[in-house]
C-alpha cells in the first residue's frame, strides 16, 4: 500500500516521497507530536531540521494539521491511514482512466480482485448492484 500512497498527490502537488511517508506513519502511530517528540519516539537517523521541514511540507500539502505549542508546532494527521489509502487508490484509478484506461477491459480488474481474494469479487458485485440501483432511482422523474 505504500506504493499507492507514494504516488498519491493532492491536486497540483508532487507525489509523496519516502521521507514524507515515513513521518506520516510515525504520526499515525503517535496520534500527534512535535518534532522533538518524534525524535524521542524513535524517528532515527534524521536531523531535527529535516523532520521540521518535512512536517511543514506535509502541512502545506494539506495532510497535517498543526497548532502552536510554545516555540514549537504540534502536528496531527488530517486524515486516517485508511482515508488516505482510499484517496490514493481512487486517484490512481482516475489517472488510469484519464490516460485512456477506459478502453482497458474491466476483466483486468476482476482478475486482479480474484487473485487477491474471492470475497472482494462478492463485495464488488454488491457495490455495482447498489450503484446501479442508485442510478436507476436518479434517472426516474
Amino acid at each position: 500500500m505504500k506504493r499507492t500512497l507514494g504516488s498519491f498527490r493532492l491536486t497540483g502537488e508532487r507525489p509523496l516521497g519516502p521521507l514524507e511517508l515515513r513521518l506520516l506513519e510515525a504520526l499515525w502511530s503517535l496520534g500527534s507530536g512535535t518534532v522533538r517528540e518524534m525524535l524521542n519516539a524513535g524517528v532515527d537517523g534524521l536531523a531535527y531540521t529535516t523532520i521540521m521541514t518535512t512536517l511543514d511540507r506535509l502541512h502545506r500539502k494539506g495532510l497535517l494539521d498543526r497548532v502552536s505549542e510554545g516555540k514549537a508546532f504540534r502536528y496531527a494527521p488530517r486524515y486516517s491511514r485508511d482515508e488516505l489509502h482510499r484517496a490514493a487508490a481512487g486517484e490512481a484509478i482516475r489517472e488510469l482512466f484519464a490516460t485512456g484506461g477506459a478502453s482497458l477491459p474491466l476483466s483486468y480488474l476482476v482478475e486482479i480482485l480474484g487473485e487477491k481474494d474471492a470475497e472482494l469479487l462478492d463485495d464488488l458485485q454488491k457495490l455495482v448492484e447498489r450503484k446501479q440501483a442508485e442510478l436507476r432511482k436518479e434517472a426516474k422523474p
